[in-house]
């Protein structure tokens, strides 16, 4: 620009601690978009490895099922929920991408360092490890996908990210679940942990750090608020606090449920943990890359066509609500085909929530308080959901099959049906979850305009 004509306020660079000339092209966005989505693969891959191999590791250390209900949740879920706040306030300031890869690079290296576990204090040490190295990506991914995408496509991009969850399922269950069946649990924590280190280096070397407010066009003044400060604003804000609990219990399900699949088609089908996980990573990639991508685009569709964010919330409602009836089935239906068809749909509705959930979040606060507001509502929903959610399951999973002992069954009998009744039960509070989603619905226009109100 020649200097004789007077420089705008909109021709300011974005923010000041990134060279003037920063250009992200369409090509280079979905470049980050989508090497987030492998981050996110590795981030679920070594979280849920647990899943597919609870029963072999049950078998080895006879563990009750509460025991792995902790090591699947709880051991993993507090640390990584309590650090994401204090991480996330880092990012909110600081390089996200340095904070990515260097979490990314922790938590494999813990996870392969799980295949050396002889006990159950080993494997839960190694287990809360890998959450306090997961508890630096996700905040900072959302804040840095914030900044590389605006308002409309903020939804599709999260719903890209968020399928890494079900990518991440996926090669659990094939590599777990072929590696186990072969050389044994062990070997399988070594497989899905050591990639990690590589791509934590190719993230480093690679992957640019946007200014703030860059995809909105706002250059943010001044320091983000203080940590207490946002926690109270984002905690005070109705559709924010009733959205996350809508999430919260939503996560209470899907992660309770998931946590012990494997191990009721174990006992209730002939299924060998290599067949067991061929099917549900076919189930979970079919299901859950279907449904999260739904959910983005039908949310954003309906958005733009009526100018109403609100369907960001409602779809989610609707969805929660419809998979509760076909979630149902798979505990009920004696034959396996019909088992797993009825599966893949209760998966792609229950996976449908994750993108228009995390636009909301984003979208209800300011852009420098982004990766505090991530972190705020994943401690809620992994302290509910990741942390009660698998050990709530298998403590009723022991219960019923207590009952069920009394009631003269056979002990394998009893276990199975201890689990199938858990199964349901914890089923019926996803309609708890869909009514703070409506609830979420009714303020959030209003709470929209009071974030546009305030100063960047």
């Amino acid at each position: 620009m020649p200097p004789s004509e007077p420089i705008t306020v909109d021709q300011l660079p974005l923010a000041t601690s990134t060279p003037r000339e920063f250009h992200a092209t369409e090509g280079y966005k979905r470049y980050v978009i989508w090497l987030l989505f492998a981050v996110y693969v590795l981030n679920f891959v070594d979280r849920q490895i647990m899943t597919i191999l609870i029963q072999p590791i049950k078998q080895e250390f006879g563990f009750s099922d509460t025991q792995l209900g902790m090591l699947g949740g709880l051991a993993f879920a507090v640390l990584y929920s309590t650090l994401g706040i204090p991480i996330a306030r880092r990012a909110d300031k600081g390089d996200r991408v340095t904070i990515i890869s260097i979490s990314l690079f922790v938590w494999s290296l813990f996870t392969a360092v799980t295949g050396f576990a002889q006990n159950f204090t080993q494997l839960l040490l190694s287990r809360v490890a890998v959450g306090v190295g997961e508890a630096g990506c996700t905040p900072a991914a959302h804040s840095l996908i914030s900044d590389y995408f605006d308002k409309n496509r903020r939804s599709g991009a999260l719903s890209i990210y968020s399928m890494g969850i079900y990518g991440g399922i996926f090669m659990g269950f094939v590599v777990g679940g072929q590696v186990a069946q072969r050389y044994g649990w062990r070997p399988a924590f070594f497989a899905v942990g050591l990639p990690g280190l590589l791509v934590a280096i190719i993230l480093r070397l690679t992957l640019r750090e946007p200014p703030r407010g860059y995809a909105d066009g706002v250059r943010p003044s001044g320091e983000p608020l203080p940590l207490g400060a946002a926690v109270h604003t984002i905690w005070s804000t109705p559709s924010l606090r009733h959205g996350i609990m809508a999430t919260s219990l939503h996560a209470f399900v899907g992660y309770g449920i998931a946590s012990f699949y494997p191990a009721f088609m174990m006992r209730t089908q002939p299924m060998s943990v290599a067949e067991v996980g061929f099917w549900l990573a076919l189930v979970t990639a079919v299901g859950g890359f279907i449904g999260a991508w739904a959910g983005g685009a039908v949310s954003d569709r309906l958005t733009k066509r009526t100018g109403d964010q609100r369907h960001q919330l409602w779809v989610p409602a609707w969805s929660t609500l419809a998979s509760l009836p076909i979630g149902l089935l798979v505990y009920v239906v004696p034959q396996k085909g019909l088992m797993l068809t009825a599966m893949v749909f209760a998966v792609g509705l229950g996976a449908m929530y994750l993108g228009p959930t995390s636009a909301i979040t984003q979208s209800l606060v300011g852009v420098r308080e982004r990766a505090v507001a991530a972190a705020v509502a994943l401690l809620v929903i992994n302290l509910i959901g990741l942390g009660l959610g698998p050990l709530l399951t298998g403590v009723l999973s022991d219960v019923f099959r207590g009952y069920h002992l009394k009631n003269g069954l056979t002990d394998a009998a009893a276990t199975a049906e201890g689990l199938r009744y858990s199964l349901v039960a914890m089923s019926f509070v996803n309609i708890w979850s869909a009514i703070h989603y409506v609830i979420a619905a009714r303020s959030l226009r209003e709470d929209l305009a009071r974030v546009a109100a305030r100063p960047v």
